[in-house]
């Protein structure tokens, strides 16, 4: 097999040819690798070490010898920073967590990778590195990152989006054949969207957060980004699964093969579209990619009808008091004193708390804390957070009134497509705008994901995004792969990958 033809295979196919023998392990990691150091101006990897991978790499060979038929083994695969590793770096993207190692890994790696102690063997895949992402996932662009921005493949003077934007530059580029992300307001679907790639969010609960460092605990989930909706399919298979005795919000639900029902007909599904997802502010290079997919639903079968989720635009201010409440919560344990960055000079315990939150927190993550601290405090938690959470109640309501009328909610996962880097400048509500159109779900615990649908302005993709009732995983997966057998958007590479 020629050394190109590596990167323009998928999970499904990488994974065949591995077990088939066709290819090893090593030789696919250091193709990868090799893969990654050349493009690395497009800031995808936080974290690379080769002598990690291809030891792992040549353990998943070993298995493929010794008749070892683990689904994703020996397949490489790269994590968002923000779950933590054993062998890598883990710092959220944050100076706070400047070099940290952690003593294990996140359930969602080991399920993916080796596995972990006490549960058996994981799906196999070999770990290529960490990836770029928002401060503590905290951003709709990646431009919150400590350490640099990551620039979108289609064009890098534009962003990946956020949170999880190196993830999406990784499979973009195809510096990665997938990579795992984390969606606390959309923050898989947005960057897959900008990057022209598939990815899911499960229902809130369906993959463990153990080991995922938290922003926002209530919101926080995992998910896979890969190119298509069958290479998702095979990730989320292996993520999910119940970890009660690791995470508390972990649901017990058995794990499920999501790749069974991937080729059942659309015939008579129902496809709610909000008409709030289609106001006066989406952009006509957006809607008119959305309107097209649309249209290849109807081919395949489906009905479309017009549905209401009247409490659209109250989801922005209801995620900006709730998530950085939590978040206010979850990062005051970033102190100084057991672990993450210390101020070198300080005079007394007081002024080592302040001076190294100041130092190792970056702008936006410091106005996350502020607001969330505001709100939590005393004589404001009735007045904003408690009648955020009332509202969020009311918004969940919403959707199970609409899937009462449907069987899946589409439409556009972002008003506009990428923007340039530095053109939100200091306004972070231009961000947070952005996200309109994704936070309802999460607010909700819904499963969703995006789907390649087309091209916008300045031949920027365009993704379609798809919401599922709770546990409706495989009716999104098998929606979105009838699509991609209709469709060629998500075998579209940027020029140059």
């Amino acid at each position: 097999m020629s050394s190109r033809a590596l990167h323009e295979l998928g999970v499904g196919e990488l994974a065949a040819k591995l077990r088939g023998r066709e290819v090893s392990a090593v030789e696919t990691a250091r193709h990868f690798l090799a893969r990654g150091a050349a493009h690395e101006a497009l800031g995808a990897y936080l974290a690379v070490d080769e002598e990690v991978t291809l030891s792992q790499a040549r353990a998943a060979d070993a298995r493929i010898a010794a008749g070892d038929t683990a689904p994703l083994l020996g397949v490489p695969i790269a994590h968002k920073d923000i779950f933590v590793t054993r062998d890598f770096a883990s710092t959220a993207g944050s100076r706070m967590l400047e070099g940290y190692r952690s003593p294990f890994d996140a359930t969602v790696v080991a399920r993916l990778g080796p596995g972990a102690p006490g549960q058996g063997p994981g799906a196999g895949a070999v770990t290529l590195g960490k990836l770029n992402c928002d401060e503590f996932a905290m951003g709709s662009s990646n431009e919150n990152s400590a350490w640099r921005p990551a620039r979108n493949p289609w064009d890098p003077s534009r962003i990946p989006g956020g949170s999880s934007g190196g993830s999406a530059v990784a499979v973009a580029a195809r510096l990665a054949p997938a990579a795992t992300g984390t969606d606390t307001g959309g923050s898989i679907r947005q960057p897959a969207s900008f990057c022209g790639i598939t990815g899911i969010k499960p229902t809130y609960g369906r993959a463990s957060r153990y080991g995922m460092i938290a922003f926002a605990s209530s919101l926080d989930q995992a998910g896979p980004m890969a190119r298509s909706a069958h290479d998702c399919a095979l990730l989320l298979s292996a993520m999910c699964g119940p970890d009660p005795d690791r995470d508390s919000t972990s649901l017990d639900l058995a794990p499920e093969d999501f790749t069974r029902s991937l080729d059942r007909s659309l015939e008579g599904l129902r496809i709610g579209l909000p008409r709030e997802f289609f106001g006066a502010g989406l952009a006509d290079d957006v809607r008119s990619a959305i309107e097209g997919a649309l249209a290849q639903y109807r081919k395949l079968g489906a009905q479309v009808v017009e549905i209401s989720l009247p409490r659209t635009e109250l989801s922005i201010p209801v995620y900006y008091i709730i998530a950085p409440a939590e978040a206010s919560s979850n990062l005051s344990r970033f102190d100084g004193v057991k672990f993450g960055h210390r101020a070198a000079k300080y005079t007394d315990l007081l002024d080592m708390y302040k001076k190294s939150r100041a130092e190792g927190f970056g702008d936006e993550v410091k106005r996350r804390i502020m607001v969330g601290t505001y709100v939590l405090s005393h004589g404001y938690y009735d007045a904003y957070y408690l009648q955020a959470q009332k509202i969020r109640r009311m918004i969940a309501q919403d959707f199970q009134q609409a899937f009462r009328q449907c069987d899946l909610i589409a439409g556009p996962v972002a008003p506009t497509v990428a923007w340039k880097i530095g053109e939100h400048g200091s306004d972070p509500l231009a961000d947070y705008l952005a996200d309109i159109f994704t936070l309802p779900a999460s607010l909700a615990g819904l499963p969703g994901m995006s789907v390649p649908c087309g091209f916008g302005a300045g031949h920027m993709p365009v993704g379609l995004q798809l919401i599922g009732n709770y546990f409706g995983e495989a009716l999104l997966l098998n929606a979105a792969h009838r699509f991609q057998q209709a469709s060629d958007w998500h075998t579209r590479v940027p020029e140059g990958y």
